[in-house]
């Protein structure tokens, strides 16, 4: 084993060690140390001098010993030292009170009579503070804000002798910022806040408030923007600045005033055709306001007020879009609800009426601005006609005739209902049809016709329609005549209503027919003395015909269909009155009178003939009439020969006959035109002479 080493020196520098330096020991490779208290000690092996025992209490007194040690073995202990550890070093706490102080405090330290605690700038600018107290706190003033300090501090016991001691780093909290800017941006509702940055500022913290509201934004340079502000509000914006000793004091809070709210509780009435007025309710921070009318056909105008309703002209058939924005010295609040209101469809103008029967009417009219729907509604009388249509016409029928209407047209939309106070457009319908109550014949060819009056201020047209044409009568009361209607006619007889307003419909026809037309010739033909041919010209409208010779003698009479009529048991030398009845096919009857017939004389009788000396005749008859002249005629092969007696005489003479001839003698009655030779003078008997 190695010598016992001897200890030169022992200190204690830190409160858990104890230092010890001792001469070197030949053939020692290694030393023991040990420090005793009481029962309790503590060794360490070291290679050489000096070595340190730590793990030590502080302020205790131990006694230390060394050893010498190397393959053989160990030394004896050397003569032990008594070494009293120094006092432990104070454990600092720190926080900085405000942005130019810090206070410190740490825990008792025992044994200790006193403490001493510096202060210095970490980046080794400005002086060193140091303070000695007996407290176990103190405080740092009148430091620079956001520097960063440290602090050292140990206690000493009653020989003044100086312990552990302990470093503490510990920063001043930031001062607030400076030269705060808040600008906002209207149409995002944010704010942007910029400031000066602050010295040892780690972080900066932007307040917003308004009321309760707080809205934060945090960041690590100088700016920072605030999202998600309301408009119509007032905030109040600070910044505070942060670093790990804590908060600035916050600024002076900068007034900002957002975007007045989009209008609400927006109305829009039509006071008066023309005429709108928008109205709505005031809103926080609202200045003035402008009112934007923009129709459907891109003109727009504005109203710009402070009050809280504008007047706008408005046209009919248009749709406007109405927004309300209010001002303020930031900006123009957000676009609030568009609002369209649609006015009222004008009314139909260029409105035409014809009528296309009796009861229909056909209206039109200009189509308009805004109209969805058509609505004709026509007035008159007791009821009233609707006609709906799309487009811009409309038929109104089952109209009452003789009737004034007022014709109303209104244009509709779904958004506005219709238009109104439309100028009516005043028809009247065409009269009612008459009718026909009775025809009467008041003569051959007057016909008076009579009909229900059913119509105010018409004039009444009677037509009677045939094949023979057409015959009119007017009136203005209820009934007139026809005249000069063709005899033997068929007619259709018709009456209508003309007034300023149109004809009416013609009335249900009446048949009418005419009397057959009386024979315009008619010629008697003697067949014999007795016998009387009557021929005719046709009669139009006539069926059959009735001939009849009258005289006081008596009457001949024929019923024929014929044109021509035979009629016997004619009394010679009688006059007759002739007349004829045209009957039509329904039984209407046309008498016709015609000159009066004489029939041909009687001829004389007890004709005889006597010869004369001369070569001539004397011939003699009796005479049925002494009132009627006689002629004789005698007729030969050699010549005709005739004599006419003197007045009252019934015989002549006819001289110089020719001998050698064979003569046929008649002697027949002269009437006042002279002897019809050919007529009568075969009716009378014919005397056969020889000469």
């Amino acid at each position: 084993a190695p010598d016992t080493p001897v200890i030169d020196q022992a200190y204690s520098k830190l409160s858990n060690s104890i230092t010890v330096e001792w001469r070197a020991v030949p053939g020692a490779t290694n030393y023991m140390l040990t420090a005793q208290d009481g029962d309790s000690f503590i060794e360490t092996i070291v290679k050489n001098s000096p070595g340190t025992v730590m793990g030590l209490k502080p302020a205790t007194l131990y006694r230390v010993s060394v050893r010498s040690v190397n393959s053989g073995g160990k030394s004896q202990p050397s003569p032990f030292r008594k070494v009293k550890t120094v006092l432990a070093a104070p454990i600092l706490s720190a926080h900085s009170l405000s942005c130019d102080s810090i206070a410190v405090s740490w825990k008792a330290v025992p044994m200790a009579a006193g403490f001493s605690v510096s202060l210095m700038r970490s980046d080794g600018l400005g002086t060193m503070l140091k303070q000695n107290t007996t407290n176990t706190s103190l405080i740092f003033t009148n430091l620079d804000p956001g520097a960063l300090y440290t602090i050292k501090a140990y206690a000493w016991n009653a020989n003044g002798m100086p312990g552990d001691d302990f470093t503490y780093n510990q920063r001043t909290s930031p001062k607030a910022p400076v030269d705060v800017k808040v600008s906002f941006n209207s149409g995002a509702l944010r704010a942007a806040v910029s400031w000066m940055p602050t010295e040892g500022a780690l972080t900066y913290s932007v307040t917003v408030s308004s009321g309760l509201l707080k809205l934060r934004c945090n960041t690590s340079s100088a700016s920072c923007t605030v999202p998600s502000l309301q408009c119509g509000s007032e905030y109040y914006v600070s910044v505070t600045a942060y670093n790990d000793a804590g908060a600035s004091e916050p600024t002076d809070a900068v007034s900002l005033k957002t975007i007045p709210c989009a209008p609400v509780n927006i109305s829009i009435e039509e006071a008066e055709s023309g005429h709108l007025l928008v109205s709505w309710s005031s809103v926080t921070l609202g200045h003035y306001y402008v009112v934007f009318v923009k129709s459907d056909d891109g003109l727009e105008v504005h109203c710009n007020t402070s009050y809280t309703q504008c007047h706008f002209q408005s046209d009919c058939g248009f749709t406007y879009f109405i927004s309300v924005f209010a001002y303020n010295k930031a900006g123009q609040s957000p676009l609030g609800d568009v609002f369209n209101y649609t006015t009222a469809p004008c009314c139909p103008s260029g409105l035409r009426a014809v009528f296309t029967s009796s009861g229909t009417v056909r209206v039109t009219w200009a189509p308009v601005r805004g109209a969805e729907l058509y609505e004709a509604r026509a007035a008159g009388g007791s009821a009233v006609l609707l006609c709906r249509d799309t487009a811009a016409a409309c038929t109104l029928s089952a109209l009452q005739c003789g009737t004034a209407y007022s014709i109303t047209v209104l244009a509709f939309s779904e958004a506005r209902g219709s238009s109104s106070s439309c100028a009516p457009l005043d028809v009247a319908t065409a009269p009612c049809s008459p009718e026909i109550k009775n025809i009467s014949k008041e003569g051959l060819s007057i016909i008076n016709v009579q009909w229900q009056p059913n119509n105010e201020e018409a004039t009444y047209v009677v037509t009677a329609r045939g094949e023979a044409g057409l015959w009119h009568c007017t009136s203005t009361r209820n009934s007139c005549t026809l005249m000069d209607l063709p005899c033997g006619s068929a007619f259709s007889v018709s009456a209508m209503a003309r007034s300023p307003a149109g004809q009416s419909l013609p009335s249900y026809s009446i048949p009418l027919e005419t009397a057959p037309c009386c024979p315009n010739d008619l010629t008697l033909t003697e067949v014999t003395q007795s016998v009387t041919n009557i021929s005719w010209s046709v009669g139009r409208g006539a069926q059959t015909y009735v001939t009849t010779l009258e005289s006081p003698k008596g009457q001949a009479k024929c019923h024929t269909l014929q044109t021509y009529c035979l009629l016997g048991c004619i009394t010679c030398g009688t006059n007759y009155t002739v007349s004829l009845r045209a009957i039509s096919e329904t039984g209407l009857t046309s008498s016709c009178t015609y000159q009066g017939y004489s029939s041909s004389a009687c001829c004389p009788s007890g004709v005889k003939l006597y010869r004369l000396s001369n070569n001539g005749i004397r011939v003699f008859w009796r005479a049925s009439d002494e009132t009627i002249n006689y002629k004789a005629d005698l007729h030969g092969s050699k010549g005709n020969f005739s004599c006419t007696p003197s007045s009252g005489l019934s015989h002549c003479d006819i001289t110089k006959i020719p001998c050698g001839d064979v003569y046929t003698v008649v002697i027949a009655p002269v009437t006042d035109k002279g002897p019809k030779l050919t007529l009568f003078s075969s009716f009378c008997p014919k005397k056969i002479y020889s000469l």
